[in-house]
């Protein structure tokens, strides 16, 4: 079988993986880790090898563009300092840990080559993490806080990598200097982001209504800003992050509405395919570290692997209680954001995947001699020893940790949710009736047909209301949203055999299709509410 084939076939058995774990709510990157190593465990399996530069171009930036696109800038602000905390510092204070523990334990780990270590596996992967708190009901805030953090200390964690691997690839190394470059690397990241998406922006506008087009500039927008940036010998990383945050702020302005709706599905496939790539990957390389690593046994690697993991995990949790206590020294009235049953759950959702993953593959194959990058097996060996603890052990973990710590559902954001609906409908409602009915431009059976719409929406969400504040109905409300959803499955039947009798025009019978697809993504989301 080719190199081809052969991943084309482990994706699809992975993607089969993933859809399985989706009906048995378990998050898909844990499914990914757990495939991962299965593949490593399959004999005769050939090695399939993938230039570093390819790997941080292919993968690096559209993920971290992929979450900039879906964070918000309303939260990035409002909980800006947590955020500094932990993607800044937190960052700094685990690449240090694990670098001193990397360099005190493990025999030929130079400091430069421990820094390298320390800073690969940095970086969180919230998904599995947040998709648990979200299930679980724990506040808004702390989701938006793992979010964003997730999304700034990749850049932090990157910067630091790419110093650590100039370091151990030069042998050359001067704090003052790399201070120095530091800034111009950050601050011409962040001003060439910006400048593209400013261009990118206008050319969305010159090409409204034309979503083919919005969608493919929406895609390369990533790679143009990594490649542009590096070429000017800025973050790449950075470019990409602060072109995502300013375009997803204003994408409402110039994207058309199929446009956003075709971006948003297209972003979580090509997300999905990157993540199982990956982890496809991974199984692919242990198999060979394992097989090629004669210096030290499976026990040793598996020991130093749960070492390296121990001191990221009890880093976390230090800084996290830490930090949430340094305010204070500045201020006498500043008290802690969170209490400790949730710093707890913060400390525990400190889950490496991807990212994590990619920079450890993404190392260089030599020095600049030409000489073998030192120990580089054993830094993707101990990358995926510590996402196999963060992300599978602690994330499966994680809801029975909420329920151990009795932490109580928070419902005001989905209180504050229907609110606003209810709002949005009835000024909808009084736009109609001080604008239209008056009018000779509709009649009065065309009015309140619409006026019905919104009121209609408006019951159902009084409805959802009444029920989330006094808990009941619940079985009634979910038997009436699988009762639609059915409906809608025989409508989709109907039309489905219309369009092989060719009786009827097949574009009609297709833009039915698509609203029906789009009513049932409202149920599916009113039912996971």
């Amino acid at each position: 079988m080719s190199s081809a084939a052969l991943l084309v076939t482990l994706l699809a058995i992975v993607t089969a993986l993933a859809a399985l774990a989706e009906r048995v709510r378990i998050a898909s990157p844990i499914v990914l880790v757990l495939a991962g190593i299965t593949i490593s465990l399959i004999p005769g399996l050939p090695e399939v090898v993938i230039r570093p530069d390819v790997i941080i171009l292919i993968f690096l930036p559209p993920l971290i563009y992929a979450a900039a696109w879906n964070t918000s800038w309303a939260d990035f602000k409002a909980n800006f300092r947590p955020i500094l905390l932990l993607a800044f510092g937190l960052v700094l204070f685990s690449t240090a840990g694990v670098a001193w523990v990397a360099h005190t334990f493990i025999p030929g780990f130079s400091w430069p080559l421990a820094f390298v270590m320390g800073a690969t596996v940095s970086t969180t992967d919230p998904i599995a993490g947040t998709a648990v708190i979200k299930q679980m009901g724990l506040p808004r805030r702390v989701i938006a806080i793992l979010e964003a953090e997730s999304l700034v200390n990749d850049a932090t964690g990157l910067i630091a990598y790419r110093y650590a691997v100039v370091a151990v690839t030069t042998g050359n190394f001067v704090l003052l200097e790399a201070g120095q470059q530091f800034l111009v690397v950050v601050l011409g990241g962040i001003l060439i982001g910006v400048a593209l998406a400013w261009l990118v922006k206008a050319i969305h506008q010159l090409t409204n209504d034309t979503p083919v087009v919005e969608t493919t500039l929406t895609l390369l927008m990533p790679f143009a800003g990594y490649i542009v940036a590096e070429e000017l010998h800025v973050s790449g990383v950075l470019a990409v992050l602060s072109s995502g945050l300013f375009l997803t702020l204003r994408s409402s302005e110039f994207l058309s509405r199929q446009a956003h709706l075709q971006i948003i599905n297209i972003w979580n496939v090509v997300t999905f395919l990157l993540n199982s790539a990956v982890f496809v990957f991974m199984g692919l390389q242990l198999r060979r570290i394992l097989m090629t690593t004669s210096v030290y046994s499976p026990g040793m690697l598996i020991g130093y692997g749960a070492l390296i993991s121990l001191a990221v995990i009890v880093a976390r949790f230090v800084w996290v209680f830490l930090a949430s206590y340094i305010p204070r020294l500045f201020g006498r009235h500043h008290a802690p954001l969170f209490n400790n049953k949730l710093l707890t759950v913060i400390g525990w959702t400190g889950m490496r995947g991807v990212l994590s993953l990619a920079t450890a593959l993404a190392l260089p194959l030599t020095l600049a001699n030409k000489s073998p990058f030192p120990h580089r097996d054993l830094v993707i060996f101990f990358t995926c020893c510590v996402i196999f603890s963060t992300l599978v052990l602690q994330g499966i973990a994680l809801p029975f940790l909420i329920r151990w710590l009795n932490i109580e559902p928070d419902q005001r954001s989905k209180q504050d949710e229907v609110k606003l609906r209810i709002r949005l409908a009835a000024s909808a409602i009084e736009h109609l009736e001080s604008n239209y009915s008056l009018s000779d431009d509709i009649s009065d059976e065309a009015l309140a047909l619409l006026k019905h719409k919104y009121e209609t929406r408006i019951d159902r969400l009084r409805l959802q209301q009444d029920r989330r504040r006094r808990h009941i109905n619940e079985s009634e409300v979910k038997e009436s949203l699988r009762i639609q959803q059915e409906i809608i499955q025989v409508e989709r039947e109907m039309v489905s055999q219309l369009r092989r009798e060719g009786r009827h025009d097949d574009e009609v019978l297709r833009t039915i299709l698509y609203e029906l697809d789009l009513e049932e993504s409202r149920l599916l989301m009113e039912t996971m509410g």
